[in-house]
């Protein structure tokens, strides 16, 4: 059988040492003769686990001594309500650049008054919308850097007039972040940061404490930066792989050098999307996302789809079949993804390209 190729859109592919020291640390965490999955979250080696994966998230992204890192379960999704318990007081706005932003400003809504200041919805989500007004009564923006399903990024750290609020699920990591301009960044670990079951937030810690309600305990952010995310038992295993992912991209040289090797890899497919034949991309140029990249048969081969993907899955591309609500293709290109698995799909898009003309 070929080599797999892994553009799972998530849970990710993830590097090869982690696993492996996962896999050690199942059978016999730090030396304790316990397996990870049984040891206590109260243990000296748990809170010392604990302690060096705040320490990683605060040197690979540099995060200012005012913000601290809490990691939580219920990933994103129930990140969406956090956001708003804890910060919508009057009205906060959110841009609408697909199915997660959206489904974040429906939390919002069910709090108090939430809207979308800008939507691209109107061409179903393939671009980043511009040039709108951000309001300076508002309680703060919310918006997803990067948008899995239609393949769209934000690439920058904008000025905002307001606190700004990040769900930065599939990009954080890839890219350095002036974290000094967001109130909150927060996401699902399964994209670069480890495996489903954790999600991180990263919090200005004056930030909170600012609404009237009642917060419940478990989504009052407080209780967990006061507990240091072990408010309850943390989900260990989770966290133990990030750890270890954080541990190989410090190694590999951190943000600035996953993001060269990012950008490569975004460019060498896109270059063969523009180029072959058979194919052609979804989101705007100017917009296209470096995490996700999605595309379709060109005009007058839709009939191919089918067969592209069993031709795909013959060589050895795994995750390359688009969302269930948009179709076509998508290559989840996150940092464990190497430029040899790239070049190896943009290998296969050319064999399938020469069989079929």
């Amino acid at each position: 059988m070929s080599k797999i190729h892994v553009f799972n859109a998530g849970p990710c592919l993830l590097p090869q040492v982690a696993i492996e020291h996962a896999r050690e640390a199942l059978l016999d965490f730090k030396g304790t003769g316990v397996s990870l999955i049984s040891i206590s979250h109260r243990t000296k080696e748990w809170e010392e686990t604990m302690n060096e994966t705040r320490a990683l998230w605060r040197e690979i992204l540099n995060i200012p001594e005012d913000y601290e890192t809490v990691f939580l379960g219920g990933g994103a999704s129930l990140q969406f309500l956090y956001v708003a318990m804890n910060y919508l007081e009057k009205k906060a706005a959110y841009l609408d650049t697909g199915v997660w932003a959206h489904k974040a400003l429906k939390e919002a809504q069910g709090i108090g008054e939430a809207y979308a200041i800008a939507c691209s919805k109107d061409r179903n989500y393939t671009y980043i919308p511009k040039g709108f007004e951000i309001p300076t009564d508002l309680d703060y923006l919310h918006i997803t850097t990067n948008n899995t399903i239609y393949g769209t990024e934000i690439k920058h750290d904008m000025d905002c007039p307001v606190p700004l609020i990040a769900d930065m699920s599939s990009d954080i990591l890839s890219r350095r972040v002036d974290v000094s301009k967001y109130e909150l960044i927060y996401g699902g670990a399964q994209k670069n940061a480890g495996p489903a079951g954790v999600a991180f937030a990263i919090i200005r810690k004056d930030s909170l404490g600012k609404v009237s309600r009642y917060i419940p305990t478990m989504l009052d952010y407080r209780t967990h930066l006061d507990k240091e995310s072990m408010f309850n038992t943390p989900p260990v295993f989770s966290i133990y792989v990030m750890n270890e992912t954080l541990k190989w991209l410090k190694s590999i040289g951190g943000i600035d050098a996953i993001h060269e090797i990012d950008e490569k890899k975004a460019a060498t497919l896109y270059a063969e999307i523009d180029r072959n034949s058979l194919f052609t991309g979804t989101a705007e140029k100017e917009d296209r996302s470096i995490m996700n990249v999605c595309f379709v048969m060109a005009p007058g081969y839709e009939d191919l789809q089918d067969e592209f993907f069993a031709f795909a899955k013959s060589k050895g591309m795994i995750g390359i079949k688009g969302h269930r609500s948009v179709g076509g293709f998508r290559a989840s290109l996150y940092n464990a993804c190497t430029q040899e698995d790239v070049e190896a799909l943009v290998a296969t898009m050319k064999e399938f390209e020469a069989l079929k003309k």
